[in-house]
Formats: C-alpha cells, sequence, structure tokens
C-alpha cells in the first residue's frame, strides 16, 4: 500500500477512487510554533471519514488520504490560491482563519509568498501527483473511472451559509465533472430513500465541488468526479472533541454505499 508522511494510498481493482484530501490531522512542528490555540483543536477537519468510507476497501475501491491538516495546505484549492467562490466567504490555499472567522497563525507569523510556495511543494504536490497517478493507473485498467471526493463539515456555520446545511450536498462543478447519467443515478437513489431516517440533498447548491473535483472531473476523457459535502451531525459529534458516532452512521453508510455503486455501475456501463 503505497503511503508516505504526507498520504496513505490505498489500491483496488474496481474504477473507483475515494479521495479525502481534508481527513489529515497532521501539523508539522514549524507550521504549529506558529499557530494560535484555537488553530490545535483542527476544528475544520472532515473527521472519521475514513471509519465512515471504511466499506470502500472491502469493496475494492481505491481510497487516497490526507495525513496533513488543511491548516497547513488546503489541498482542494487551486495551487495559485484564487477563489473558487468569487464573492463568498471560503478560506484559502494556506488558510490564515477558521471557518468561523478566528485566527490560525499568532500576530505577525501568518505565511508568506515564500512559505506558501514551500508547502505548495512539500504537501500539496506529492497529494495531487499521487492523485494523478492512480486515476491514470485505474484509467488505463479500466477505460473510465469514477473520483469521489469525500468530504464533511459543520451543519451551521452562519459565515459560510445560511440555516443548517442539507444533509447531503452534491457537487459535479454545474453538471461538468462527470457525465450526466452518473449523477443521475446518484440522484435516483436519493429520491427512492426507505426507511426510518431520510437525509436532505441538493445538487451543486452551496457547494458545486472544490479544485480536485473541477479540474479532473474531464468526463470527455472518461475521467468522471463527484464531491460529495455530508454535514458531520449525521456521523458525530460537532463539539471537541469530536466523537465519532457509530449509532449516527449506521444510518447513513448503506446510504453511501449504494450511492457509489450505483454510480460506479454507469462508469461501467458500456
Amino acid at each position: 500500500m503505497p503511503s508516505t508522511d504526507f498520504y496513505e494510498l490505498h489500491q483496488g481493482n474496481q474504477p473507483l477512487l475515494v479521495s479525502i484530501p481534508h481527513l489529515g490531522t497532521r501539523l508539522p512542528e514549524e507550521i504549529l510554533a506558529t499557530m494560535t490555540e484555537e488553530a490545535r483543536v483542527l476544528a475544520d477537519t472532515d473527521w472519521h471519514l475514513d471509519q465512515l468510507y471504511a466499506f470502500a476497501k472491502e469493496l475494492g475501491y481505491s481510497v487516497l488520504q490526507a495525513k496533513v491538516s488543511r491548516y497547513a495546505i488546503d489541498l482542494n484549492r487551486p495551487p495559485t490560491g484564487e477563489s473558487l467562490y468569487p464573492g463568498q466567504t471560503t478560506t484559502g490555499l494556506c488558510p490564515t482563519e477558521t471557518f468561523k472567522g478566528q485566527p490560525l497563525y499568532q500576530p505577525g507569523k501568518e505565511p508568506d509568498d515564500a512559505e506558501i510556495a514551500r508547502r505548495r511543494q512539500t504537501y500539496w504536490q506529492p497529494y495531487h501527483d499521487a492523485l494523478r497517478s492512480e486515476l491514470d493507473r485505474i484509467k488505463a485498467q479500466h477505460g473510465q473511472v469514477l473520483l469521489w471526493e469525500a468530504h464533511s463539515i459543520a451543519s451551521v456555520l452562519p459565515r459560510l451559509f445560511e440555516g443548517k446545511l442539507p444533509d447531503l450536498n452534491l457537487g459535479t462543478n454545474s453538471g461538468a465533472s462527470c457525465a450526466p447519467q452518473v449523477l443521475a443515478a446518484i440522484e435516483q437513489t436519493l429520491n427512492q430513500q426507505s426507511g426510518d431516517v431520510q437525509f436532505s440533498h441538493v445538487v451543486n447548491g452551496r457547494f458545486k465541488g472544490g479544485y480536485i473535483t473541477r479540474n479532473y472531473g474531464q468526463p470527455q476523457q472518461g475521467f468522471h468526479a463527484v464531491q460529495l459535502e455530508m454535514a458531520q451531525c449525521l456521523y458525530m459529534n460537532e463539539t471537541a472533541p469530536f466523537a465519532y458516532r457509530p449509532d449516527l452512521a449506521k444510518n447513513v453508510q448503506p446510504l453511501l454505499k449504494t450511492m457509489l455503486g450505483s454510480a460506479l455501475a454507469q462508469v461501467k456501463a458500456p
């Protein structure tokens, strides 16, 4: 299983790669020394998604997950740092504040251009090299590949969006990052939910997909990308220490498994 200090890659045998770029909790010492106490809480981590998506490896899917915190560098932002949501509040390539607007760095110790360039080369580039290589490997073997961008976020963040976030937020770069039938299969699964627990969803709403979805989703070339931004209240406690909640996770995991399976079936179809 290829792995480095900055990411871990499990190679499967199906044409599906789950990418989890915001799972990391590691803050290198030289960065941590410049940060605030609030930064050390790592509140904006996509906590426990490796546990939530544990079924992926069992089903033969590839999984790429980050080890370094998004507070060091955001792997789902463009290397040039421009905003993906012009006019809306968001965080940058090397964020200087939390989603709630709290400073991540001690006064005067924010990363300068040289430090940002160093982090981009040290942490951002290796993840994207691994991502590109694994997508190309899968595409060469199967002809098509589905990239599933796994994300999660606190369900209430007034600075970023109004009210409570829908449970499941799908992004396909407004339809450009995957074939229409791939998204249609996912939506059909969501519209046919049964059982006691029903999950709300929206497509290309507040979250249309980050840099990874927009950059690697090239359906005309056989690369289909879908981002799922999930409300964290579905599977964990949203306050520190951010405990995983198996009693909640068991309700949404079967739906996740079906969503990925239905999308994969379309990618594998002639």
